[in-house]
This record gives structure tokens, sequence and C-alpha cells, in this order.
């Protein structure tokens, strides 16, 4: 899960989440090595406990489906793995869409990703087995190894500005941040790996990860583009990165369940892709914008909805910060689809004043009007 951090605490536990696609990184250490006597992530947890029960509130009734899901990923662990963590879900009442986990094997998850969640096993899995793969695989403590062993390093060979020194031999700070965050981002997206695998194999269907990404990525700020800095990974690269995993869970997913509504999580959800929408002036007066959409699990229909935002929106908050507007107004285009082709191409035609309309977002609301998946912004030029 994305984390925003707020405090000492959390800026320690933000190290437990930071993890990613299996991306070609140097190979000077091993993700899958932690010593075995090494116990620093442990103690930490240790002293962080109090701290963190104070902050949060064991499971109730109004989060149960969360509850019996979490017991039920952490069965299928091996005993082994069960008996080295103490595991329990908490909530975070701060409104927040996040969810974050200690080497204890605690899980955080915070209100606003709660109720997103709500009453969906599905959704409660994709997020806690995500959580559990964290503590498993001891993330915090990779990351802590990694640093270590970088700073060793830098510490026999970096002398920045040193003409003697071969360019070779030291890498700069923007080198080691890049170095960094592509390393988290693998750990992130191999959490990603083990979690889906996990939530299968416990009977919640695959597309729950998915589903999951699209609703966070629709709740997010924008479509800002991928930093090489970055600690995650976009939605769209760990849904890239899953590809082989989800066939693997899916089988596994299908062998244990043939009918997918007698899961525990039931019946897998709806499942809307779209890629980045294309627009080119078709006449003088007009903009022609093309998405191109996937569906899976659809039944009926979905709506899709081009919302468009002038340049007093654009320059007073900036892409993608204005709270999303589903109600119809008169800056929308809206169109049913039943999404029944491999890829559907759904077409808006959209005035050309330009003066008014800088950029818009496509939207997929379901029949309640939820908002399934956002694609990219869409930038109209004169």
């Amino acid at each position: 899960m994305r984390i925003e951090v707020r405090g000492v605490v959390r800026i320690v536990l933000s190290l437990l989440i930071c993890l990613g696609p299996i991306l070609a990184i140097a190979q000077e250490q091993d993700t899958a090595a932690v010593p075995d006597n090494f116990n620093l992530d442990l103690k930490t947890a240790a002293k962080l406990r109090p701290q963190l029960l104070a902050q949060s509130a064991a499971v109730t009734e109004i989060y149960g489906t969360g509850g019996r899901v979490f017991r039920k990923l952490v069965q299928q662990l091996p005993p082994a793995l069960k008996a080295k963590s103490t595991w329990e879900l908490r909530i975070v009442d701060d409104g927040l869409l996040n969810a974050f986990s200690s080497p204890d094997g605690t899980i955080y998850v915070e209100s606003g990703l709660a109720d997103l969640a709500g009453s969906s096993a599905g959704l409660w899995a994709a997020i806690l087995s995500h959580e559990i793969a964290h503590v498993v695989r001891r993330d915090w403590a990779r990351r802590y190894l990694y640093e270590q062993s970088r700073r060793n390093d830098a510490s026999a060979t970096l002398v920045l500005g040193d003409p003697g020194l071969a360019a070779s031999a030291w890498k700069d700070s923007n080198s080691a941040s890049r170095d960094l965050a592509q390393f988290c981002r693998r750990l992130e997206t191999d959490a990603d790996l083990e979690g889906i695998m996990l939530m299968a194999s416990a009977g919640y269907h695959p597309d729950f990860v998915p589903a999951l990404h699209h609703l966070l990525h629709a709740k997010g700020r924008g479509e800002a583009t991928p930093s090489i800095l970055a600690m995650h990974p976009c939605w769209e690269e760990r849904d890239r990165a899953l590809d082989r995993a989800y066939i693997l869970a899916s089988i596994e997913f299908e062998h244990r369940w043939p009918e997918a509504y007698a899961s525990p999580g039931g019946n897998p959800p709806i499942l809307v892709f779209a890629d980045e929408p294309s627009v080119k002036k078709t006449r003088s007066k007009e903009w022609e914008v093309r998405v191109p959409m996937h569906c899976q699990n659809l039944a009926g229909a979905v709506e899709v909805v081009l919302q468009t935002y002038s340049a007093a929106a654009a320059s007073g908050s900036g892409h993608g910060q204005i709270a999303l507007d589903v109600s119809g107004s008169s800056d929308q285009v809206r169109q049913l689809t039943g999404c029944t082709s491999p890829k559907t191409m759904i077409r808006f035609t959209v005035a050309d004043d330009s003066h008014k309309r800088l950029w818009a977002e496509v939207l997929v609301l379901d029949d309640r009007g939820t908002v399934l998946s956002r694609a990219a912004t869409v930038k109209f030029r004169p």
C-alpha cells in the first residue's frame, strides 16, 4: 500500500512496506537472504509496539469481515511461520487509505482503507495478504541490510570530487537514491507476488488484487509521471509485474474452488482496464477522445464518464487534486458499454472550446455509481 507517514513511529515502520517488481537491479544484495541470527527488526518492533497499540484498536464487528479474512489467511501459513509471529489485526482510526505491518506479525489497516474494503472479503484478502507477505519475507530486515551494505561499500570507496578516483568506483547521492528506490520497488512487487498466491490458496480470487489497485488509483491524487526515485511502483507497473503470478494463482484458485461463488471470497469482482486515452482534432470545433477498454467478470454494463476541467481548475489545484464528480454535471460526457469484445473502443466527441477545457479524466462507474477505475489524464491542445 502507498504509505503516508505521520510521526517517528510511522517513519520507522514505513520501511516495512517498501516492496517491488522483479526488476533487473544490481545483484550484489540477495533480497532473499536474512541471516538467522539477525533480530534487529524484532527488537525494533518490540520497542514500538506500545506506541502502535495506543494509536490503534482491536478489530470490532464493524470490520468483522477483515478479522475473519485475516484469520483464514494466517491459517494457510506453514506451522513454523505461524509460530514465529504474534499475528494480530488492528485498525488505525485516521481515515487514511493505507496499511502497514510490523515485524512481530501485527497488521495495521487505516480506517479509510478498511472502509473501502467494507464487507468485501476479497478486497480485505488483497490488502492483508500483501501485508502478511511483508512479515513472512522480513522485508524491514531486507531493506535495513541492503542500506547497510551500500553504506559499507561507500565508506571504503566513495571519495566524491577526487580527480584521481575512477568514475566507475563511486556513485553520487542521486545514483544511490535511484538504487534504493529500485530495490524498494522490487520488494513491493515481490510482496504482491507472494500475497496473491496466499490469498488464492485461501479461497479469494486473484482478480481482487488488480481491483484493489484500481480502486486506490481512482481515489488517488492524479496521474503524476512515475519517478525513478519513487519507493513504490505505480499501479500499472504492479499489474504488469503480476502477470505470471496471476496465472499461477488463478490455476490454484480454480483447482480448489471450481465454483467461484462457493469460495470464501465469492465471485470475482468486475475489473475494468483502460489504456491511455488518445485525443485528436476531427473538425474545426470538435475533439475526438478514444478510450481503449478491457473488462473482466462483467455481466451487465458499466458507464464511462469523460470529466473535463477548466483552465481555472487546472491552475488553481493542479491535475488530479480536484474531488471526483460523478453527479452528471455539464462538464461530463457519459456512455454505457457492455465491454463485450476483448478490447472495446469508447469514443467521445467534445466541443473545441479550449479556453475552457484544458484537460479531462476518464472514470468508469458500476451500476451503483461507484468509481471502479480512472484512466490517464486527457490533455486538449489547440
